[in-house]
């Protein structure tokens, strides 16, 4: 039996021990802990609306890429 789940995210392979299939989107994002208002999730290839984040879940060898807002503009 494997323990711990390795997942692509924005291209690179992490392992997380303490994690196993199926995990909720929104558990790993708190484990990496990003701000879910300052960024984009992507799960294999489709968007992952903010609002299924507790719902979707990932499973070993899922490619998630997270895209970062970032405040500023023209003076």
């Amino acid at each position: 039996m494997q323990s711990g789940l390795t997942l692509q995210i924005n291209g690179k392979s992490r392992s997380f021990p303490d994690l196993s299939a199926p995990t909720p989107l929104a558990e790993l994002l708190a484990k990496l802990e990003l701000k879910a208002d300052r960024i984009a999730v992507e799960l294999n290839g489709d968007i992952a609306p903010r609002t299924q984040w507790p719902e979707l879940t990932v499973a070993e060898g899922d490619k998630i890429e997270v895209v970062h807002f970032v405040g500023g503009g023209m003076v």
